[in-house]
């Protein structure tokens, strides 16, 4: 699969984030900062705050307290949701080619790339079948691939290898390093230590707060 072409990445560069639910707070002061050409790797236990980081970085939830910059990244974003967020009725095909049907692309060029992402994230043999007669693992990939299809200049994806093999969980991993070393900024929620591993960086959470295990975005130069 050939890498894809250079894009210009977007940095990410957040401080002191604030999320509060009532009077409990899901995120607490975290800093987070990633370059293009980056993965960073987001652990910790569930209910840490991992998906409402990535929400955050991604522009779905605006923080109560602190920065996020740029403000608004909609537009140059691929995210990978930790339920997918498929439609059931529609082909894999399909539900990647929607991404693209709202960004004013060409319809040759929304197959053919639709195509290129599918078999990017391992998936070239089910473009014609509906979502819902896929596996669990598939209609991850699916979503991964959906992600690609934008040439996102920042990548958000939320336990993207959580229910794959590891040959399929591989294919995933791959692809996102694609993304980075096309100039995207990566963003990964993970439970995986192996996953993280492969990442240039982590962040762990614990209730909401960087903590030391894993190190708060230590570089793995």
């Amino acid at each position: 699969m050939t890498a894809p072409a250079p894009r210009d990445g977007v940095r990410v560069l957040a401080r002191g984030v604030v999320v509060a639910r009532g009077s409990r707070r899901v995120l607490d002061g975290i800093d987070v900062d990633v370059e293009p050409g980056r993965i960073l790797a987001v652990t910790g236990p569930s209910g840490s705050g991992k998906s409402t980081l990535l929400a955050v970085i991604a522009g779905l939830v605006a923080p109560d307290a602190g920065t996020v910059q740029p403000a608004d990244r909609s537009a140059r974003t691929g995210i990978v949701f930790q339920g997918y967020g498929l439609l059931p009725v529609l082909t894999a095909a399909e539900n990647v080619e929607l991404a693209l049907m709202v960004r004013d692309v060409a319809p040759d060029e929304v197959r053919a790339r639709a195509a290129s992402a599918l078999a990017q994230a391992g998936l070239a043999e089910v473009p014609d079948r509906l979502a819902e007669e896929l596996s669990g693992g598939q209609r991850q990939r699916v979503a991964v691939a959906r992600a690609l299809v934008v040439d996102p200049g920042l990548l958000v994806a939320d336990e993207p290898t959580a229910e794959l093999d590891s040959d399929s969980a591989a294919t995933v991993l791959r692809a996102l390093r694609e993304e980075a070393d096309a100039g995207a900024a990566v963003v990964v929620a993970t439970h995986d230590p192996e996953v993280a591993a492969l990442c240039d960086a982590e962040l762990h959470l614990v209730d909401g707060r960087a903590a030391p295990v894993g190190g708060p975005a230590l570089p793995r130069d």
